[in-house]
């Protein structure tokens, strides 16, 4: 089941995610001692991450990973690490916590295999706690690409993807990604809405629709779910507690905001001064499907 929530702006869905991203890793935290997460990069994930890292979290139990990176220098505009690491550096995440993949080192495939055994280091039973994504007008997600070779991979967390838009990628797997305890999809404007209703369909033809929908969630705007709902004939906006087709047991009045089958106690976050706040108002669902 694929929940979408959607929000009026870039802003409202960076604000709405970094709010998601804020109640897991205090539930992780205070729950197992820490939170693993992996990132991607994109205009409006950077604006997530300043979002984010306004907000009061217990960094020193949180540890950041990268989703994907291009090969390239350190330091390259080209790297999300650079973005990564220069908003970041504003929080109280220690430097320790911060896990760049080792692209430049000149043997991209050892590589993969050191990043996989930092994860499997860090990560509760091995595994990352949420994965964030974005997706391509291709159906890219992560550097999983569509005819790349990499998207058979079924037997490391880690691989190498690419050449692709110029440059060879370090990527995780699809293994490493359905096996995470949850997965984010970050999806702004009008150019992706096609993409958008074909994942949520299950489309399992693109990079992206192979990806686990359990225990997934997207953040878009109104540009990006325009075909979702015209498809599932919800209006932008629509208010679910008029009759909207709502997940089974879902309890909207109440305020819940939970993933299905995240490890995060109900109503995690919801109490006075919870993040979502600011972005509730504008915020509306369109109902998962199996």
């Amino acid at each position: 089941m694929l929940e979408i929530e959607v929000s009026r702006t870039g802003d409202d869905v960076a604000a709405a995610a970094a709010a998601h991203i804020a109640a897991r890793a205090r539930a992780a935290v205070s729950g197992y001692g820490a939170f693993c997460v992996a990132l991607s990069g994109g205009r409006t994930p950077w604006r997530m991450l300043e979002h984010l890292v306004a907000l009061d979290l217990p960094w020193a139990g949180i540890h950041v990973f990268q989703a994907d990176e291009r090969e390239a220098p350190d330091g390259d505009a080209d790297r999300n690490a650079t973005q990564l690491a220069a908003i970041l550096g504003g929080s109280g995440l220690p430097d320790a916590n911060l896990h760049l993949m080792p692209v430049a080192g000149g043997d991209l495939h050892r590589a993969c295999e050191t990043y996989a055994q930092t994860i499997a280091r860090h990560g509760r039973g091995g595994r990352l706690d949420l994965v964030h994504l974005g997706l391509g007008e291709d159906g890219h997600t992560a550097s999983l690409v569509p005819g790349d070779a990499v998207l058979d991979v079924a037997d490391r967390d880690v691989a190498v993807a690419g050449p692709y838009q110029g440059r060879r990628r370090m990527t995780l797997t699809r293994a490493a990604i359905d096996r995470a305890a949850e997965r984010m999809w970050v999806v702004t404007g009008a150019s992706k809405a096609a993409m958008l209703a074909r994942l949520r369909a299950g489309d399992d033809t693109t990079p992206a629709g192979r990806v686990s929908r359990r225990d997934a969630i997207v953040f878009a705007d109104e540009a990006a779910v325009a075909d979702v709902a015209a498809g599932a004939d919800v209006a932008a906006g629509a208010d679910e507690a008029a009759g909207a087709d709502v997940a089974a047991g879902a309890d909207e009045a109440a305020g819940a905001d939970e993933a299905a089958g995240a490890d995060v106690a109900a109503g995690a976050d919801e109490a006075a001064g919870a993040d979502k706040t600011a972005v509730a108002a504008t915020a509306a669902r369109v109902p998962g499907r199996p």
